[in-house]
C-alpha cells in the first residue's frame, strides 16, 4: 500500500490527536455509524485564529485527506474526511491556533482500520525529527466488545505546547478518559514498527522525541529533563483500552502529539505562576469563558489550562473532564410533608437518622473530601461533619442517601441546617456525574423539641345523659400532645444553571494562555 505524503507550508505543526465514537453502541444490521473527531495545533504565525474566527466558524491549518493506511480499507474512499479544523482557541504569547472538527461516517460492522493524518514537516528546533514528517496515526474497531456492545475509543487531553525550565526533572501526566467507564486505559510510546497494533509508523520522525524519558503506562506520567535551551521535543504517545486489565485484547489506539519547551531558568524569579482554585482578588488575575456544547461533543470533553507569567514561565497545567450529555443526580428539597427529606419540623434531641432522597439513582463518590455539614442557626457554625467518601455511617440505596449520627449534638431549643459539598451524590453513569453543591440554609431545616417551655393540655368529654348509639368497632389511637411536630414553613429556591468556568492564576501571571479541548468563547 502506497500513502501519499503531501507537504505543505513547514514549521507550523504543533501537535494533534484523532478519536471516534459510535452514535449507537448496540449492533444492529451491517454497519455503524462513527463520528470521528479530530483536534490539531499549529504556530499561529503560521495559521492564524483570534476571536474574530471562533465566532465565524472559520476553518484552520491544512486541508489534506485522512488516509486508510492499514486493516480493512476497502470502504474508506467513499467515506473521506480532512485535516481542516473549526478554530477553537488560541495563545498570543504562546503562539499556538488550535481547532477541531466532527465527521460522521458509515462503515461495516465488525472490522479493523487505522486511518491518519501524514505530512510535514516539523520545525527546524526540534530535538528529535528536525524538518521532519509526522504521523498521527487512529486505530477504529466495530468489532463487537465481550459484554455485547460496540467500543468508543479514548481520550486524552493535555497543552499542545508545555514549557520547563532546563536541567531539572519534571513529571507531567496526561488525562485519560473513556466513554466506556469500565475498560481499562494504558498509554504507549508511539513506535514505527510496521507489526505493532496498527499495522503502521505512527510517529514517523518524531518517534523517541524526549531523550531519556520514562513512561509509566497505567497513569501515563512522564517523567524527563529537558537539557537544551530554545528547543522543543516533540511527545508521540498511543492511548489504548482494553475490556479489562488482565485482557491482552486491544480494542483501540488513539494517538495523541504535543511539545515540550526548554527554557533557562530566569534571573530574577525562578517560581512559576500557578491555577489556585476561584478565589479572586486585586492582587490575582483571572479569566472567565463560557462554553455551550454542541450535540456532536457528547461525552467526555477535556479542557486543560495553564498560566503564564511576564518572564514566560508557565505553571502546571490544569485539567478538568466535562460530562456532556450526563444529567447529574440533584437531591431534591422537601416542600411542605416529610418525604423526599426526612425528619423536618421539630424532632427530639436524640434523633440519630437523616435521609434524602435525589433525582437520580446515587452511589458513595469515588474520592474523600465531600462532605455534608449539620449547621446551628444560632452560630452559623458546623456541629457535625461527615465525609460522604469514606464514612461508612452513610449509606446509599437507590435513590436515598441516609446518614447515621452516632452522638447526635442537638442542643434543645435550637435550630439546624444541611449543607452539603459538591459530589456528596455520585449517579451511575459513566465517570459518575457529580451532584451539586447546596449552601442556602433553607434547604434542609430542623428544629429541637425543648421540653422546658412544653405545655400539656387535658381535654374532658362528658359522655351524654340518655340515648344510645351504636357503632361498628373500629381501632383508636390516643394523641399524645407532648409528640405533636411544629407546623412546616414551605420553602422555594430558583435553580440557577451556571455555564462559566473561573480559573485564575497567582500573582506573577500577566496573561492566562488557554489550550482547551473543547469548543470555547473566551470573554476577557
Amino acid at each position: 500500500m502506497f500513502v501519499l505524503i503531501p507537504l505543505v507550508e513547514t514549521s507550523h505543526f504543533r501537535g494533534g490527536t484523532i478519536t471516534w465514537r459510535l452514535l449507537n453502541t448496540t449492533p444492529s444490521g451491517s454497519s455503524v455509524d462513527i463520528q470521528i473527531r479530530q483536534r490539531y495545533s499549529w504556530n499561529r504565525a503560521s495559521v492564524f485564529c483570534d476571536d474574530t474566527y471562533i465566532a465565524s466558524l472559520t476553518q484552520i491549518g491544512d486541508n489534506t485527506s485522512i488516509s486508510c493506511v492499514s486493516g480493512t480499507c476497502s470502504t474508506w474512499n467513499s467515506n473521506l474526511i480532512y485535516t481542516k479544523t473549526y478554530c477553537t482557541d488560541y495563545s498570543v504569547g504562546g503562539s499556538v491556533s488550535s481547532g477541531e472538527i466532527y465527521y460522521t461516517r458509515t462503515v461495516p460492522l465488525n472490522i479493523s482500520f487505522s486511518i491518519g493524518f501524514i505530512s510535514g514537516n516539523w520545525f527546524a528546533n526540534l530535538v528529535v525529527g528536525a524538518k521532519g514528517l509526522w504521523s498521527v496515526i487512529d486505530r477504529i474497531n466495530t468489532i463487537v466488545r465481550p459484554d455485547g456492545y460496540l467500543n468508543n475509543s479514548p481520550v486524552a487531553t493535555t497543552l499542545p505546547v508545555i514549557y520547563k525550565a532546563i536541567n531539572t526533572q519534571r513529571v507531567h501526566v496526561v488525562q485519560m478518559s473513556d466513554l466506556d467507564s469500565t475498560d481499562t486505559l494504558r498509554c504507549r510510546w508511539s513506535d514505527n514498527s510496521a507489526s505493532n497494533f496498527n499495522s503502521y509508523d505512527k510517529c514517523a520522525d518524531v518517534c523517541n522525541g524526549v531523550p531519556g524519558a520514562v513512561l509509566y503506562n497505567d497513569n501515563c506520567t512522564l517523567v524527563f529533563t529537558l537539557t537544551l535551551a530554545n528547543m522543543y521535543v516533540a511527545v508521540a504517545l498511543q492511548i489504548e483500552d482494553y475490556y479489562t486489565s488482565i485482557s491482552s485484547f486491544l480494542m483501540s489506539s488513539v494517538p495523541l502529539q504535543f511539545l515540550f519547551y526548554g527554557y533557562d531558568t530566569p534571573s530574577g524569579c525562578s517560581t512559576p505562576p500557578a491555577i489556585i482554585g476561584n478565589r479572586p482578588n486585586r492582587g490575582i488575575y483571572q479569566i472567565i469563558l463560557s462554553w455551550i456544547p454542541t450535540a456532536t461533543q457528547f461525552g467526555p470533553q477535556g479542557f486543560c489550562a495553564g498560566a503564564i507569567d511576564n518572564t514566560d514561565v508557565q505553571s502546571n497545567q490544569w485539567c478538568i473532564t466535562f460530562l456532556v450529555g450526563y444529567d447529574s443526580p440533584n437531591l431534591i428539597q422537601a416542600s411542605s410533608v416529610q418525604g423526599t427529606v426526612s425528619p423536618i419540623g421539630t424532632i427530639f434531641a436524640n434523633h440519630t437518622i437523616f435521609s434524602i432522597q435525589a433525582t437520580r439513582q446515587v452511589n458513595r463518590p469515588s474520592r474523600n473530601y465531600t462532605y455534608v455539614y449539620f449547621n446551628d442557626t444560632a452560630t452559623g457554625t458546623s456541629v457535625h461533619t461527615v465525609d460522604c467518601g469514606w464514612d461508612p455511617h452513610v449509606m446509599y440505596s437507590g435513590n436515598t442517601i441516609t446518614f447515621y449520627i452516632p452522638y447526635p449534638p442537638w442542643i434543645p431549643g435550637h435550630t439546624y441546617y444541611i449543607t452539603f459539598d459538591s459530589g456528596v451524590a455520585s449517579g451511575t453513569d459513566f465517570w459518575k456525574p457529580e451532584s451539586s453543591p447546596i449552601t442556602d440554609p433553607k434547604f434542609w431545616r430542623f428544629d429541637i423539641w425543648n421540653p422546658a417551655v412544653s405545655s400539656t393540655t387535658t381535654t374532658t368529654t362528658t359522655p351524654p345523659t340518655s340515648g344510645t348509639v351504636t357503632t361498628r368497632p373500629i381501632s383508636t389511637t390516643t394523641v399524645n400532645t407532648l409528640l405533636t411536630t411544629t407546623g412546616i414553613v414551605a420553602t422555594s429556591t430558583t435553580t440557577v444553571t451556571a455555564t462559566t468556568t473561573s480559573v485564575t492564576t497567582s500573582t506573577k501571571s500577566q496573561e492566562l494562555h488557554i489550550f482547551d479541548f473543547i469548543v470555547i468563547a473566551l470573554l476577557v
